[in-house]
């Protein structure tokens, strides 16, 4: 296949990965807050259940919770299922996954925020929610940005896992394409195609970081 017939195909397959990029950012990242409120909770049961799903989530492959999270409806549950779900499949599963990763990144820019800040926040008269959203929130996105940063690098990639449903993204096509040229020709343009779509996004988080010096 010539490379002007290729590469409209691959342009394709990028728009999905670019999609399922962005609806899992949407969804994972206010997720992780509440990831990260259950793990900091007082109430016990609380603490555990979210333990569990954080550990569930870092010890098990994305991979393996895709086809689970695919699968699962029909065989645990009897239910048919259209092939919309797939997309839908693969946003669940990359939004649970992220979201845990985000959460314990969260929780560890939390607990690194003087304790002395609430207390001054509550003399203020500030409710826990505004001292949080106000004051505490905005330190920890300073403080977390770079290993967010990397997160988002590596959901760029992780986006490629998504050929084991068969979503259409452009890892699976550019796979299609190598096959039937018996080449890796396509492969080696998708290559190109994730490491200016990781420059890219490297350099808007880093323009993120640089708009948040104000806090230092």
């Amino acid at each position: 296949m010539s490379l002007e017939t290729m590469i409209p195909q691959l342009a394709e397959g990028m728009v999905t990965s670019i999609l399922i990029f962005a609806l899992t950012l949407l969804f994972s990242l206010p997720l992780g807050l509440l990831v990260a409120g259950g793990r900091g909770s007082k109430n016990r049961i609380v603490r555990l259940i979210t333990s569990a799903y954080i550990s569930i989530m870092r010890g098990t492959p994305l991979m393996l919770q895709l086809i689970v999270i695919f699968f699962a409806p029909y065989y645990v549950f009897g239910m048919s299922l259209s092939s919309d779900y797939r997309m839908i499949a693969v946003i669940i599963a990359f939004s649970i996954n992220y979201a845990a990763y985000f959460g314990e990144i969260y929780r560890g820019g939390i607990e690194s925020i003087p304790k002395g800040q609430y207390e001054a926040a509550e003399v203020l008269g500030y409710s826990k929610i505004q001292t949080f959203f106000r004051i505490i929130l905005p330190q920890v996105i300073k403080t977390v940005l770079p290993s967010i940063t990397n997160e988002v690098i590596t959901l760029v990639k992780d986006t490629s896992l998504s050929f084991v449903i068969a979503i259409p993204e452009m890892f699976t096509i550019a796979k299609q394409i190598s096959a039937a040229d018996a080449s890796i020709n396509a492969l080696l343009v998708a290559g190109v195609f994730y490491y200016v779509f990781n420059v890219v996004v490297a350099k808007v988080m880093e323009s993120i970081e640089d708009r948040l010096d104000y806090y230092e």
